[in-house]
């Protein structure tokens, strides 16, 4: 009995721990670590979100840019902070998925080493050709290169960039072969593109809508499973007659794995709170931006599922970042 009735005390310690723990969290300014250089995706959605997820938390969210390494470094610092709801980390599909597998070094396991709290955001690709390719449908552009192997030109942001395994997967499920172009960052790689030196994009809708509309590259299909507001004439790649190939890039927000559980749950009512606001939503989807707000279940289950899918694509290609 005696036993039983000092169990009956831990346990009513340990809620009333719990309880003054999620009133006084966050007692300073917590902050978001964006894995990449400002004017990313990554970047551009999470300062949408900020000023709002502070006002629900009670405290200032701050945005701190620590780029290099593919994301890699930003979200190894992220992983190794104290798990105590100060340190956040906003990374995309290639910081959780991609660059693990593309990278022998990077120091953190994204199952394991974070506290997965919601994907916020995700962003479908477009097929995009300058308009002097004699190619109007995704059909026409396989027979183009089924006819000229090897020489069809397809640009990226850079090696194991979203844009490069989108390439990548294309190929390989469409029995074709392009060449892959790498740049730097996705600017020149539109400006190339623009002007005939590559013939392929396949990038964010939000960064190529506008060349769209004007006339200065043509739209082949967009990569999602429905179709975008921003490209409304424009088929899904299921549409065009290709099943498999359906790509978004996404955003998604972590803590280091350990978080009390009534800061998490904090943290994840805040974000939901954030992402329901209609003026948010309003901004990001202008911004050419879904909202998602998946929660922590269907952030690790979209993870593990991306993982496995993009890991038979990069052994297959024999593709590394190193």
């Amino acid at each position: 009995m005696r036993l039983f009735a000092v169990l009956r005390m831990l346990a009513a310690g340990l809620a009333a721990c719990g309880s003054v723990l999620a009133q006084t969290y966050p007692a300073r300014p917590v902050t978001v670590i964006v894995p990449f250089p400002p004017g990313g995706s990554s970047d551009a959605s999470m300062r949408v979100m900020s000023a709002k997820l502070g006002e629900k938390l009670g405290q200032p969210v701050v945005l701190d840019n620590k780029p290099g390494a593919n994301g890699s470094i930003g979200a190894t610092l992220v992983s190794r902070a104290p798990a105590d709801g100060y340190t956040l980390l906003v990374g995309s599909i290639g910081t959780y998925a991609t660059t693990p597998l593309l990278l022998k070094s990077v120091p953190y396991d994204p199952l394991r080493n974070f506290d997965l709290l919601t994907i916020s955001v995700r962003t479908p690709n477009v097929f995009a050709v300058p308009t002097s390719l004699p190619v109007d449908t995704v059909a026409e552009l396989v027979a183009y290169m089924k006819k000229n192997p090897g020489k069809v030109a397809f640009a990226s942001a850079g090696v194991g960039s979203t844009d490069h395994l989108s390439s990548v997967l294309f190929w390989q499920k469409t029995g074709t072969q392009g060449v892959h172009v790498a740049y730097k960052g996705g600017g020149a790689a539109i400006t190339d593109r623009i002007a005939g030196h590559v013939q392929v994009l396949i990038s964010n809708v939000g960064v190529l809508a506008g060349h769209i509309h004007g006339g200065r590259l043509k739209a082949l299909a967009v990569t999602s499973d429905r179709r975008v507001p921003e490209l409304p004439n424009v088929p899904t790649i299921a549409e065009a007659g290709f099943k498999g190939l359906e790509v978004s890039s996404w955003q998604g927000i972590a803590a280091p794995h350990g978080l009390p559980a009534p800061v998490q749950q904090k943290l994840v009512q805040a974000l939901d709170a954030t992402l329901q606001d209609p003026q948010v939503r309003s901004q990001l989807e202008t911004a050419g931006f879904e909202v998602v707000n998946s929660g922590p279940a269907r952030f690790r289950s979209e993870l593990a599922g991306d993982i496995a899918r993009w890991k038979t694509v990069i052994d297959t290609a024999g593709i590394t970042a190193d």
